[in-house]
């Protein structure tokens, strides 16, 4: 297994752990609330772990609740703007207290967004006998919370490449949106369009992140130094994606769409070809991230034949992108960044290798359920989701005592 050279540690962990605001004003009373990752991915954790089980349970007729939303598009709307949501905002949080040397938010701050996305996951979940707009305003109150927090310290510092992350932000804040505002009544038939712009927003936010940090984690852990990326191609893959987003959500029904959702996955594939993946084997916190990444051009390129051809389900395409990328994706981030930001070494731990290859069959499972028609449909639903489950739940019982517990270097955050 490779590991990172000590010396290396720092620049690895990204975002960087315990910065110098921290510093100057004393660490959180609580571990728990001393750095944006803890709460964050500890929810996301549990979030994922208990969610999916509940939807098996409720579409089984076993369990049933007062959801604000149909079972079906209840779990779709959970995955994007719940779980996924709170990954990126651990993230955020964290690395933008590094991009500016200048914290986000600590103590309570923290766990009041913390609790304002718990509010919105427990309402949406158990609605009644709550007014469908008291609903709607709570869960849609956390994004443009979560940008305002991050937003301070990137003006103040002048940061303004980063802003960008503010719009995608606003992008998901939209797509929240038009989710809610069908369930209202007030814009009938963008439900499912607001889900889709959300899970290919969040698509985005990993061309971002990913252009950024798995070359540079690659070279360092490797010490190959043939691997670099390409800035002039991150910014064609970027730039294809963000108008890919809009085609998807404006015109879904063009056939320029599907083509130029080809012309992103080949881009994407292009982008990456110097990131060394070849390299990454032997260690699981690398191989996670470029399996990871490889379903965005196979979701992409799967959604184009399914637009041309009733042989292949839409949905086929959804999961690869969903569970797939952004499933293993993020859960690759948050055990790499929650052992950086503890103090800890880089080295995934045996079960959390376990964890990921569960997370890439789960995808692998969901997506053949979909291609083998009604007969497998059931099974293969339960079991992409028992994986998955199985995946999340080992990431708590190695993580929750990191995320709770103070860094093992004595570092605040």
């Amino acid at each position: 297994m490779i590991t990172d050279r000590p010396a290396n540690r720092a620049r690895l962990a990204v975002p960087h752990g315990g910065s110098e605001t921290s510093a100057r004003t004393g660490e959180a009373t609580w571990p728990i609330a001393a750095k944006g990752f803890r709460p964050f991915f500890l929810l996301a954790g549990l979030f994922a772990t208990l969610v999916v089980p509940l939807w098996l349970l409720v579409i089984d007729g076993t369990v049933q609740i007062s959801t604000y939303l149909d079972p079906v598009n209840w779990h779709a709307h959970e995955m994007v703007f719940g779980f996924a949501v709170a990954v990126i905002a651990g993230f955020l949080l964290t690395a933008v207290g590094n991009w500016t040397k200048r914290e986000t938010a600590v103590g309570i701050p923290l766990l009041g967004l913390a609790a304002l996305w718990i509010a919105g996951r427990v309402l949406i979940t158990v609605s009644h006998p709550l007014p469908p707009w008291v609903v709607a305003v709570v869960d849609l109150s956390f994004l443009p919370a979560l940008a305002i927090v991050i937003a301070r310290p990137l003006i103040a510092t002048r940061n303004h490449k980063n802003l960008v992350m503010v719009a995608i932000l606003a992008a998901l804040f939209a797509a929240n949106l038009m989710v809610h505002l069908d369930a209202l009544g007030v814009l009938a038939g963008w439900r499912r369009r607001g889900e889709l712009l959300g899970v290919d927003v969040l698509v985005l936010v990993i061309l971002v992140i990913a252009s950024r940090v798995l070359p540079m984690f690659t070279r360092n852990a490797t010490g190959v130094e043939g691997v670099v990326s390409s800035p002039r191609l991150d910014r064609l893959v970027l730039g294809a994606m963000a108008i890919y987003v809009v085609l998807d959500l404006a015109a879904p029904g063009l056939a320029l769409t599907p083509a130029w959702g080809v012309l992103v996955a080949v881009l994407a594939i292009a982008g990456s070809r110097r990131w060394g993946a070849r390299y990454s084997g032997r260690s699981p916190l690398l191989w996670v991230l470029h399996a990871g990444y490889l379903w965005i051009p196979i979701g992409l390129g799967l959604r184009a034949v399914a637009a041309v051809t009733p042989a292949v389900s839409p949905q086929i395409a959804t999961h690869a992108l969903t569970i797939g990328a952004i499933g293993t994706l993020t859960l690759g981030m948050m055990a790499r960044v929650a052992l950086g930001h503890s103090g800890r070494m880089l080295v995934a731990a045996r079960p959390i290798a376990v964890a990921f290859a569960l997370t890439l069959l789960a995808a692998v499972v969901r997506a053949a359920g979909a291609a083998l028609g009604v007969q497998a449909y059931r099974s293969t639903l339960i079991a992409a989701g028992l994986v998955w489950t199985a995946a999340f739940a080992l990431y708590l019982v190695v993580y929750a005592p990191i995320l709770v517990s103070r860094r093992s270097d004595g570092k605040p955050g």
